[in-house]
Order: C-alpha cells, then structure tokens, then sequence
C-alpha cells in the first residue's frame, strides 16, 4: 500500500498514545480504508511534524489525526502547517487525565481550526470515523460502506434491546 492508498494520517506525539488507537484502526479497516501512521512530536520533532503536515496533501493524504496528551500541541502544530482537515485527540495522561489535552486542542486560536475529539480510545475511534465520513462527501462507495456499519451498530443495539425488555418483562 502506498501512500496515497491511504488517505488518512495519524500523527501520535508518542509511542505510548498508540495502544488509544486500536479501535480506530480496527474502524478503517473495517470500512476498506488506508491510514498512514507516524511518530512526531510538537515540542521534540517540530521541524519533522511541520515537513510532515506542509507535504501530506501533496502526498494524498486528505485528513490529518493529531494525537496527544497533556499539552497536546500536536494537532495545532500540524493544523498551522497544512490546509488540510485536522482532527485532534486527545489522550488521557498526566496528573490532569487528558483535561488539559482536551482544553489545548479544542482552544485553537481563529483561523488555525482543529476540530477536538474527546478523550481516550472511544474519541480515537469516532476520529476515525469522522474522517471517513469527510472522505465521504466525495466517495459515494465509502458512503454506502459507512451507512452500512451504522445499520450494524443500530441492529446490535436494537437486539439488546429487545434482550432487556424480554428479561424485564417490558
């Protein structure tokens, strides 16, 4: 797979932010989709993570996925380098659990956007899938596959809840 084969790239500020990531890869594989990943640091790479964001578009990638914890710079840094969608999340470390990461992504100064996930592995999966959702608009394909999964995940919560009123008697 090249790199353009994926057109989706997540940019963790550490090693240890990948495990947060699991059910994000397991979602975009799950719909067909390449990612790219990389290891580059707001504060200990900045020139590496800024190449990286001013060359991604040119290198087919259409959504950049910032991920960190604590000052959680990283999504800004790539979003000032790089006209392309940037999603942040943010990881629950330090003595503030991903609070502080949360509050340094979403408080982006006007014209440098960085649209904020929650927290933790469930905002790493739904960054996922809001970045198949904007490779969406143009790919009527990955469209129908993305409609499909949320049929699935209707179907599976309507059969519990077919489960819990059986067994309450509802």
């Amino acid at each position: 797979m090249t790199m353009t084969d994926r057109p989706i790239a997540f940019v963790l500020g550490s090693d240890s932010d990948l495990p947060v990531l699991d059910s994000a890869f397991a979602a975009l594989q799950e719909l067909g989709l390449g990612f790219h990943v990389r290891i580059l640091s707001a504060h200990r790479t900045p020139e590496e993570a800024g190449e990286f964001a001013r060359t991604a578009k040119a290198n087919g990638i259409k959504v950049l996925v910032g991920v960190a914890g604590m000052a959680a710079h990283l999504a800004g840094a790539l979003a000032a380098q790089s006209s392309l969608p940037v999603l942040g999340v943010p990881v629950a470390s330090g003595p503030l659990a991903g609070e502080d990461a949360l509050l340094s992504t979403a408080m982006m100064p006007p014209g440098i956007p960085v649209a904020a996930m929650g927290i933790g592995k469930a905002a790493a999966k739904n960054a996922a899938l809001m970045a198949a959702r904007i490779l969406a608009l143009s790919d009527l394909q990955l469209a129908e596959r993305l409609e499909q999964v949320r049929r699935a995940e209707r179907d599976k919560t309507l059969a519990k809840d077919r489960e819990v009123r059986a067994r309450f008697s509802c």
